[in-house]
């Protein structure tokens, strides 16, 4: 049960400006609409203090008309188009509350749910006044399956002002709409498992087409994204089809390795398939059915769960056996947060907060049954002399899994001979509710965008989260700016290299640390579980 919590639930998901910029807003007085315009007509968006949102912005067609096939840019349109609320999310599956970690995060209102979904979102200082900006592009977590580009966290005001950057989030379609292995069907569904990816990628041509308008530079783009989205970032990074629309890319908890087999994907649709009462004969009905019956026959099938080799835009695996060469040219910063899994298995379980050793030997023991418990509890307690049962189970449960990926998928970085790597550990505590949680899954993601207000459910409010943000929003910042993060707010950050294995641990005051939690994570190595968390058997 614990390794399916593992391979099945993804949730998601400064007070001193490092830049500052003059907002240039093309000339426009403050009392008039905010006009930009884009290749299919002209928006209207909003102020917000000294920065400009358009929310809403449509970069491809109802996919509806384009169910389980490649996305359609949308049609022109005359006249100006309102560009001031988030547009619809995609369709979902079912997910966990998170232990009411994502309060906060959710927006008022929350953008109801329809195929017509495929959106994006803009911050920015300047609209076309040749600014060059550096143009952060965000793809949300919830893995393949949940979430949208609408999450208060995401909101990218604060970062564009901090850094004179152009701030993008989107949506794009997620599970069996985006990822459904149907190509068994014939050619119709020749896109059906990797919908979603041209979705991404369509959403990247249109930042290449578009974003000079917004102040930004088209050469000059980094994509990032934490879980699900750092999946996606990877899986960008392996494919030709995106080659040429980013210039730097940030994995954070979602380094991905390997996609779900062919074969065992289309196993998982054929049961989808079977589960809507279709037949070879009578998939043509597929594409019309109601979203929600759909939805309701996905539960137990794994179907969607992620993009599959499908021999044209994706040939590959991303990072298995190496390091894809689409991504060679491409610097990559990745890391993870030091007790990531306890969002995953605390909130599920919440008695192994409260652990005690005898109850630690029975956790880890049911979650890997074939090692010897007793063994790892020793080897941490060693390291760890003063670390309580609870921080020695989701602290092991995070360095065999979540660690152990991110460290493999920056070897075979490095060993590619490209562009450098930077490894980082993000390993503050929040003190929320009590600090039982410590440094969760998503905790880096209101630092990152500067949110420390929106984030007060995740990470708590206070001059110490500010402090951190500062430090982390700064730092991605130079990283989207020259694809090297290096700035004033943290020691020199050496590339990841095989020989000392440096590493940036983010906490109050961050470390170069070479090698860090590597002992730890040599007493239990489950990096073949993790990737293949999204495998759908």
């Amino acid at each position: 049960m614990q390794r399916d919590l593992f391979k099945g639930l993804f949730i998601t998901t400064g007070l001193v400006a490092a830049l500052t910029a003059t907002p240039s807003w093309g000339g426009q007085d403050a009392d008039k609409p905010v006009i930009a315009s884009t290749t299919a007509g002209k928006v209207s968006g909003s102020r917000e203090g000294e920065v400009l949102a358009f929310k809403g912005i449509r970069y491809g067609a109802d996919t509806a008309t384009t169910r389980f096939a490649a996305p359609r840019k949308p049609e022109a349109w005359d006249g100006v188009r309102d560009a001031k609320a988030y547009g619809d999310t995609c369709p979902q599956t079912p997910i966990g509350s998170g232990g009411g970690l994502f309060v906060s995060w959710k927006p008022d209102p929350d953008p109801a749910l329809s195929e017509d979904c495929l959106f994006l979102n803009v911050w920015t200082q300047g609209l076309a006044d040749g600014g060059k900006r550096p143009v952060m592009v965000w793809f949300h977590g919830g893995g393949f399956s949940q979430g949208n580009g609408s999450s208060n966290a995401y909101v990218g005001d604060r970062l564009a002002k901090r850094g004179d950057v152009v701030v993008v989030t989107l949506n794009h379609r997620l599970n069996a709409f985006g990822y459904l292995a149907l190509n068994q069907y014939g050619d119709a569904f020749k896109d059906s498992s990797v919908a979603g990816v041209l979705d991404m990628i369509l959403a990247l041509e249109w930042v290449r087409d578009n974003i000079e308008q917004f102040g930004g530079d088209p050469d000059r783009v980094m994509i990032f994204g934490e879980s699900g989205g750092g999946a996606k970032v990877s899986t960008l990074m392996s494919t030709e089809a995106a080659k040429g629309l980013f210039h730097r890319a940030v994995v954070q908890s979602g380094a991905m390795l390997r996609f779900p087999e062919q074969e065992t994907a289309r196993e998982a649709a054929d049961k989808l398939v079977a589960n809507l009462g279709l037949t070879a004969e009578t998939i043509d009905k597929i594409k019309t059915l109601p979203v929600e019956q759909i939805v309701k026959a996905m539960p137990g099938t794994r179907a969607g769960m992620a993009p599959s080799i499908d021999g044209r835009i994706l040939t590959r695996h991303p990072f298995e056996p190496d390091a894809a060469p689409a991504g060679r040219d491409i610097p990559l910063m990745l890391g993870t947060n030091r007790t990531e899994s306890s969002i995953f298995l605390g909130a599920a379980n919440p008695k192994l907060f409260d652990l005690d050793w005898a109850g630690l030997g029975v956790a880890l023991k049911a979650t890997y049954p074939d090692k010897d418990a007793a063994a790892i509890i020793a080897g941490y307690r060693e390291l760890e002399p003063d670390a309580e049962p609870a921080d020695i189970f989701f602290e092991a449960t995070s360095d065999a899994r979540w660690l152990t990926g991110h460290v493999t998928q920056a070897e075979r970085k490095f060993q590619q001979g490209g562009a450098p790597a930077y490894l980082y550990l993000f390993s503050w505590d929040t003190p929320v509710d009590g600090g039982k949680w410590r440094s969760p899954h998503a905790l880096e993601i209101g630092f990152v965008f500067d949110n420390v207000a929106r984030s007060e459910s995740m990470s708590g409010v206070g001059p110490a989260q500010q402090h951190i943000a500062d430090m982390m929003a700064d730092t991605w910042i130079a990283f989207a700016r020259t694809g090297d993060p290096n700035n004033a707010r943290i020691p020199k950050w050496q590339p990841y290299n095989m020989d000392a294995r440096p590493m940036m641990v983010f906490d109050t005051q961050p470390e170069q640390v070479n090698d860090a939690r590597g002992a730890q994570r040599r007493l239990l190595n489950d990096g073949e579980a993790y990737g293949n968390r999204y495998s759908a058997r």
